[in-house]
């Protein structure tokens, strides 16, 4: 699953970078440990507008039908396997698919010392990661959830599921082609063998923790051994 991961380009970059008005009225502030129920920004198709917009959306999913905004604490992900059956994520699907723009996502790994935590990134400084997503709207505003899919390649030694991941070339039709499974198909290797896998501290474990320190190498993870 994807249950924490970092975002910190600004609205002005993730504008030019996906083509997108921005309707999150300069309220976007970087976040290296974004955990569910936080605001996360999104790029999706505006019907009104007939354009891209960067919005800001809860995350986990909060179903229109919901009575609490609560619900959407077990809808942080999508499973790229049953999402297009599901009563829940079917509609999103269909026609409310977004982007959400990210730098890099964690997980952690039982080590025989507790738990070490990676950070699954793009090492090219600048270019991040595009996950794969739903949203919806509520009386309770935007949400939205992050799809995920079985780990490929190296990526399964850390986590058995990993964020969808969208190379540039299928932004477009993510947003608008009409819903095929066709679309749900992981990145080839040869994109995912670019993604660095780094150890990082504890720190990350705790959601009131941020900044750039979360996201530095460990210089000599005890893990790293038993994981590679």
């Amino acid at each position: 699953m994807c249950g924490r991961y970092a975002t910190t380009r600004t609205a002005a970059d993730l504008t030019q970078l996906f083509a997108a008005e921005d309707e999150t009225a300069e309220s976007l502030a970087p976040d290296y440990n974004l955990a569910p129920t936080d605001p996360a920004p999104i790029v999706r198709v505006c019907a009104t507008r007939e354009a891209r917009v960067l919005s800001l959306a809860r995350w986990g999913l909060v179903p229109p039908w919901a009575d609490d905004p609560r619900t959407g604490l077990k809808l942080i992900n999508a499973r790229a396997e049953t999402l297009a059956t599901s009563r829940v994520f079917a509609p999103s699907f269909a026609g409310r698919r977004c982007i959400v723009p990210a730098d890099g996502w964690y997980e952690w790994v039982r080590t025989e010392n507790g738990k070490q935590a990676y950070y699954m990134t793009d090492p090219v400084a600048g270019r991040g990661l595009a996950f794969a997503g739903l949203w919806t709207a509520s009386k309770f505003g935007l949400s939205c959830t992050i799809i995920t899919t079985a780990a490929q390649g190296e990526l399964a030694r850390v986590h058995d599921r990993m964020p969808l991941l969208l190379e540039p070339e299928l932004w477009e039709a993510w947003l608008t082609a009409p819903a095929d499974p066709e679309l749900l198909a992981p990145p080839g290797p040869g994109y995912l063998s670019g993604l660095e896998i780094r150890p990082v501290g504890a720190a990350v474990g705790n959601v009131r923790n941020d900044g750039p320190e979360l996201t530095r190498r460990l210089a000599e993870p005890d893990a790293q051994i038993s994981l590679f």
